[in-house]
């Protein structure tokens, strides 16, 4: 199925999602933010790769900062920090006043290090099939920086992994659409939660997060 354009979601949802699927309902359906020491990091990182600006070129790669992408048939939508187009004579695609074709390379910022878990991975993959979508070409692999180690880590698209995306979306379409927050078993994870004092996890059996805010506001 195709979605509209009211129904993307963000890319940068994904993370999120993968992370705490309450965490996603919170920022992305009840719009609740916060920020902690670690979205603050990251964010800062996020300055020095997004400058819509800046373009570098040279005969074999242009490298576009900031370029806003999108799918309908994921229903997603984005801004990826940096795109590095490659020459790509037999894979690539054209652009307009460049001689050959270039092939779109996806590369993530990131404030910390490799995560165990697909969400970095999914996010960036997630921004591929959007290039994919929008410029008409295959994408076999992109790039995580990650600030903490200053290392680039190739990721290599599997089927195994766009499989997981597909899942992944869906879910976060399905909450979306029924306006749904579940509810989640506190774990060592909350801590480092930019939403956990709105989050609550240690009531949850009592209110949600919107009739806590409610009352606390009331009072």
């Amino acid at each position: 199925m195709a979605y509209s354009e009211n129904d993307l979601l963000m890319i940068s949802g994904i993370q999120h999602f993968v992370f705490c699927r309450r965490q996603w309902a919170l920022i992305h359906v009840e719009n609740q933010w916060d920020d902690n020491f670690l979205t603050l990091k990251g964010n800062q990182l996020h300055e020095k790769a997004d400058d819509p600006f800046f373009n570098e070129s040279r005969s074999s790669k242009i490298t576009v900062r900031s370029l806003p992408v999108h799918s309908l048939e994921y229903g997603l939508t984005g801004v990826c920090d940096v795109v590095e187009f490659m020459k790509d004579d037999e894979h690539g695609v054209p652009i307009h006043g460049r001689k050959g074709k270039f092939l779109p390379i996806p590369v993530e910022y990131k404030h910390g290090k490799s995560k165990e878990d697909d969400s970095d991975r999914l996010q960036l993959l997630a921004e591929a099939v959007c290039l994919e979508e929008m410029l008409f070409c295959k994408i076999d692999y992109g790039y995580l920086y990650y600030g903490r180690t200053k290392h680039r880590e190739k990721i290599v698209f599997t089927d195994e992994l766009r499989a997981s995306l597909k899942q992944v979306v869906n879910e976060m379409h399905d909450y979306w659409t029924r306006k749904y927050t579940p509810r989640v078993k506190p774990s060592p994870k909350c801590k480092s939660c930019s939403l956990k004092e709105i989050c609550l996890p240690e009531i949850l059996n009592k209110e949600t997060a919107e009739d806590y805010i409610r009352r606390y506001l009331s009072e």
